[in-house]
């Protein structure tokens, strides 16, 4: 008889504990009817991580872990590698934007020639959607940063909701070697 109370105690125990969960661990985490074993969903990208509920560390990137351990980091294209050459204000890495957007930030002096460089807008499949030039908002004929900006306007793609904006130096040269730029990943509205 104890051992049927003590058995029934501990049933009721596990369904109290379970029912006192919330919905995030239950999307996460489901119970295997055969073994009694909770199975861990895998993330396999850095939003589907978030979406599974997991933490967001702070860090930039910033990273996240999911409940079987493996670690995705955000995507902001190449913006670390260029910090030296070119810096974007607006938009930033992963930001949703919606038209008309205006991109605004500072760049090296030798990124421009004649005061401007060009911008492309470019879908998930890196079909061009908008473009545009970019202008010095001071004098450009430096090796300090200079300020610019430029409005895009487009049409949001009707197929999936990324893209990239990419910002390109300059290079009346035509030569591949002086060819750069600075690509970052964003969500349309």
């Amino acid at each position: 008889m104890k051992k049927l109370l003590l058995i029934l105690a501990i049933f009721l125990a596990m369904g109290a504990s379970c029912s006192l969960g919330d919905n995030k661990t239950e999307n996460i985490v489901d119970q295997n009817i055969n073994t009694g074993q909770n199975v861990k969903q895998e993330a396999s990208s850095f939003l589907e991580c978030i979406q599974l509920g997991n933490p967001v560390m702070e860090s930039y990137p910033h990273q996240c872990r999911d409940e079987a351990g493996n670690l995705f980091v955000e995507d902001l294209g190449n913006e670390l590698e260029k910090t030296n050459l070119i810096r974007l204000d607006n938009p930033r890495p992963n930001q949703i934007i919606i038209s008309p957007l205006t991109i605004a930030g500072q760049a090296r002096g030798y990124w421009f020639f004649e005061a401007s460089f060009p911008v492309v807008l470019v879908d998930w499949d890196g079909l061009i959607i908008a473009q545009g030039i970019a202008t010095a908002q001071d004098d450009w004929m430096t090796e300090d940063f200079v300020s610019f900006e430029v409005t895009l306007e487009f049409t949001k793609p009707e197929y999936k909701n990324n893209g990239a904006l990419i910002l390109q130096k300059d290079n009346p040269s035509g030569l591949p070697e002086n060819d750069d730029a600075l690509e970052i990943p964003i969500f349309f509205n």
